[in-house]
């Protein structure tokens, strides 16, 4: 949501990249820091400002008190946003309230539980059901900026100053502009969190294999599922996504069929040996690298998904020749897009099989006692943490 509402900026087509990744930095800072940022304007406004007042507010406060942003043109730019949005009655509150948060700085950020304050109440609840600690964990490892990992195709060098993960994934630092990269037109790499590597991995593709990837923008597990040699089919229902897909199946040079439609209806013409279900869900995962993904969703939105989720899972099902393999994933933090989705899958004629430990030897902490996969963002907390993901594995009945 954030890459599209900035994209249809007025002047998102002619500004310079450096000023578009700029904003775009700004504005995820802000977000990342919501709950911190409005406990610390509180105090400064007698009451609720207008919508856009209290944005600019929030950007304003946020360049001050995160981004380091000198005082004079944190100042400036806020008031100047004010008077260029139609906001001018609202100039000199602004400036006084951003005079009043640059005077405080951290001072202003002391006795706050920033760890609390950043993450949704309902979020916060249902985290902590992860387990002792995790909660705050994960609200840590939201405040920072996400590095750039990388998955290589096979014999392929990792870039200069990027870091071997124990999965595999090079890291490279965060702000690292993939398309600058040597051998990224070449094909040599995509984009790809090192937790989202772990689903397609876990699928255990061979060559030959027929394999669907439901779901599959931006084609991030479609390429690993691709480079093994499998015939792979990658399903999407929204033509602009699939259409990115495409692109970077061309840049990748690998041979993709793909085929928009939604994969609930679909049916291969013959039955499948493997299907890979990257499930639509609340993304809560993924809120290191979307941070507005906390605040566009509420508890009322699961119910939609989880039925869409357990449509998928039937579809998925029927997609398979007996003995078939399947995965089961989610970018969601949420138990009742994880769990509660999948005890349920032997009512469509699936059968467990527990991930192993030898599987997840790189990363043994991420194998639930019930042989599911879970990561979350404050994993890795030395290394800059990972995405969130829930995944599980089935075989077909015969």
């Amino acid at each position: 949501m954030l890459e599209t509402t900035l994209s249809r900026s007025p002047d998102a087509k002619t500004a310079d990249p450096r000023d578009r990744a700029a904003a775009h930095r700004l504005a995820a800072a802000a977000l990342r820091h919501l709950g911190t940022l409005s406990a610390v304007l509180e105090p400064f406004l007698r009451k609720e400002p207008p919508e856009p007042v209290r944005a600019a507010l929030l950007l304003g406060a946020a360049q001050l008190l995160f981004l380091e942003t000198p005082p004079h043109a944190a100042v400036g730019t806020t008031v100047d946003l004010m008077r260029r949005r139609g906001l001018t009655p609202f100039a000199g509150l602004s400036n006084a309230v951003m005079r009043k948060v640059a005077a405080g700085g951290a001072g202003l950020l002391e006795g706050l539980d920033q760890d609390r304050l950043n993450i949704p109440p309902w979020l916060w609840s249902s985290w902590k059901t992860l387990g002792p600690g995790v909660a705050r964990a994960i609200a840590r490892a939201l405040s920072h900026e996400a590095a750039l990992d990388l998955t290589l195709r096979p014999g392929v060098a990792a870039p200069e100053g990027g870091e071997v993960l124990p999965t595999g994934s090079i890291r490279l630092p965060a702000g690292t502009r993939v398309t600058e990269l040597p051998g990224f037109m070449e094909g040599d790499f995509w984009v790809q969190d090192a937790a989202a590597t772990l689903p397609a991995r876990l699928l255990a593709v061979k060559s030959g294999e027929h394999v669907a990837d439901l779901c599959a923008a931006p084609g991030g597990k479609t390429a690993q599922l691709a480079i093994t040699g499998a015939r792979v089919t990658a399903l999407e229902r929204d033509p602009n996504r699939l259409e990115r897909l495409k692109q970077n199946m061309e840049r990748l040079r690998l041979d993709v069929t793909t085929v928009c439609t939604d994969a609930a209806t679909w049916q291969p013409d013959a039955p499948l040996d493997a299907v890979l279900l990257d499930a639509p869900c609340s993304a809560t995962g993924t809120a290191r690298r979307h941070p507005d993904a906390l605040w566009i969703k509420r508890p009322r939105d699961l119910a939609a998904l989880n039925e869409a989720q357990d449509s998928l899972l039937v579809a998925a099902a029927r997609m398979l020749k007996p003995g078939g393999r399947l995965v089961y994933a989610v970018c969601s933090l949420q138990q009742e897009e994880g769990p509660d989705r999948v005890r349920a899958a032997e009512k469509y004629g699936l059968k467990s099989d527990p991930i192993r430990p030898n599987e997840l030897a790189d990363l043994p902490e991420a194998l639930t006692p019930e042989g599911w996969l879970r990561t979350h963002p404050g994993m890795w907390p030395d290394r800059g943490g990972m995405d969130g993901f829930f995944a599980a594995r089935f075989v077909k009945a015969s």
